[in-house]
């Protein structure tokens, strides 16, 4: 434990370059109490800057967030500097400028000759190295990345970024600072995307696999993610949301940056979409339409079915369990049987949870895949993966067992670990992995997934829910179906399987 090493409030926080998210800063450390100075090289930018900070904290008091002292107070500690000169008493300066690194570069060679040694340097950078940015410094050891959330006054998460020569002191300086600032700091090394950018990939690249397989349309795969994994948006409205250029930009970024690793590689379907300028919101276009009058498409969702009336279950469905407890209160009778981990329907169906494996490979047998939920008793939606050779009977009782569990059904075609499974045990791996290769913590991941992107529960959560033994298998079965080495499970994960292997026989032989 050490002694909290935040910046006072009385020192002056600096912040360079005011456009969304330099003015976000700004307004964040201005209600934290710190004087805040803004700097921005196109003229009247700082002024145009501090009036919309100032027009933001009225707002703020209107509503009853700040009292009519606070909101006076917070405005007269808001200066403009003409000059980088300017701020020369400065504590702290962060800068938010254009994601240049050559500029980046020039703009923190001039700070240092102004601003103390003393001072703490910060980039707000989400997508170059601080590393690079800190390379051509003097004193290269007090920079450090502190990368906010837009919009940053109302994001909790800011990810405090360790480059190769920052001191330990700067790193804890920045964290600590953060924290008084009313955020949830997170510390990770200088990685490409960092924590959330890195570990989040596989949410928009699965999602896009899949369409590309012609397993699902968007809003089928968006509704299922939502509506039975328990994310917040699907990857498709939310790259709308974000912009398929920014998006497609980022995704390209850490490809390269980890030198083409099949396991970042970005989709040809967004390039084209990036090509064909439908770039999302901000374009009227992009995976789904938003100009006036448009319609949104709705996912696929079977008609009603009636419900079997009996089941059999073989053994421990283990994620999957609270569904035995759902069907027997929705006045199924259910059966149990020792082996297996599966479900039997009435007409001698299977249904299985998604174990990476497709139904087309068991030839001759009526097998029906169900989809990976985040909770079973409170999803809304879940996913059915079927043959070609798939009976209707057979299907209709399916799509009826789940409705009578108040379920909406969407069927999709038949691919490998389906949407929500795949989905999370890609989640899981890139986590483990950055673990291992001293990225950040599995905690700070856990918060700078949950946090950064609301995710219903960061990667190592899911892999409690699920037990590193199925996340193994269900990738080892991906990597078998795709030997690109996109799924090929990373050494810890296989390490953690192994352990967890052991502790079950330890267990059992007790």
């Amino acid at each position: 434990m050490t002694d909290n090493m935040a910046i006072e409030r009385s020192r002056t926080v600096a912040v360079v370059g005011t456009g969304t998210m330099g003015q976000g800063i700004a307004q964040v450390a201005l209600v934290a109490g710190h004087p805040v100075r803004l700097y921005d090289a196109g003229p009247g930018r700082a002024a145009q800057a501090a009036a919309a900070i100032t027009a933001r904290l009225d707002r703020l008091a209107e509503k009853g967030r700040l009292t009519a002292d606070e909101r006076a107070a917070a405005a007269g500690r808001l200066h403009v500097a003409d000059t980088l000169e300017d701020l020369a008493d400065a504590a702290l300066v962060i800068e938010a400028i254009v994601e240049r690194l050559a500029v980046k570069q020039e703009l923190f060679t001039a700070l240092e000759k102004i601003v103390p040694d003393d001072c703490l340097l910060a980039t707000n950078t989400s997508s170059l190295s601080v590393t690079a940015i800190a390379g051509a410094l003097r004193l290269p050891g007090r920079f450090v990345g502190m990368h906010f959330f837009n919009p940053a006054p109302l994001l909790p998460l800011v990810e405090i970024v360790s480059g190769f020569a920052t001191d330990d002191t700067a790193a804890t300086r920045a964290y600590d600072t953060a924290g008084a600032w009313g955020k949830t700091p997170v510390r990770c090394a200088d990685t490409p995307g960092f924590i959330v950018n890195r570990i989040a990939r596989p949410f928009y690249a699965e999602a896009l696999r899949l369409y590309e397989e012609r397993a699902a349309d968007p809003a089928t795969i968006d509704a299922v993610l939502r509506e039975c994994g328990g994310f917040r948006m699907g990857p498709f409205e939310l790259t709308d949301l974000i912009g398929q250029d920014v998006n497609e930009a980022v995704t390209r970024s850490v490809w390269e940056s980890f030198h083409q690793d099949p396991k970042f590689t970005p989709s040809l379907a967004q390039r084209r979409l990036v090509e064909s300028g439908r770039l999302g919101r901000k374009a009227g276009q992009g995976w789904y339409p938003y100009a006036e009058g448009s319609e949104r498409p709705v996912p696929r969702t079977e008609e009603p079915a009636p419900a079997p009336t009996a089941v059999t279950v073989h053994g421990h469905l283990g994620h999957a369990e609270p569904l035995v407890a759902m069907m027997e209160q929705a006045g199924i009778r259910v059966r149990r049987k020792k082996h297996g981990k599966h479900l039997v329907l009435p007409g001698g169906g299977q249904l299985g949870l998604a174990d990476g494996e497709t139904v087309f490979e068991y030839d001759g047998d009526e097998i029906i895949y169900f989809d990976l939920a985040h909770d079973y008793t409170t999803a809304t939606r879940i996913a059915l993966s079927t043959a070609p050779s798939t009976s209707e009977g057979t299907l209709r009782e399916a799509v009826g067992l789940f409705q009578a569990l108040g379920k909406d059904v969407s069927v999709i075609g038949d691919v490998p670990g389906m949407i929500v499974a795949r989905t999370v045990a890609m989640l899981v791996d890139l986590a483990v992995d950055a673990v291992d290769r001293g990225v950040a913590s599995a905690e700070d991941i856990d918060t700078a997934m949950r946090l950064g992107v609301n995710y219903p529960v960061g990667p190592f959560e899911w892999a409690a829910l699920l037990g590193y033994e199925h996340v193994a298998e269900l990738l080892g079965a991906l990597h078998e179906r795709y030997p690109t080495g996109r799924y090929a499970p990373c050494l810890g994960v296989l390490r953690m399987e192994h352990e967890e292997r052991a502790a079950t026989k330890d267990q059992d032989s007790r």
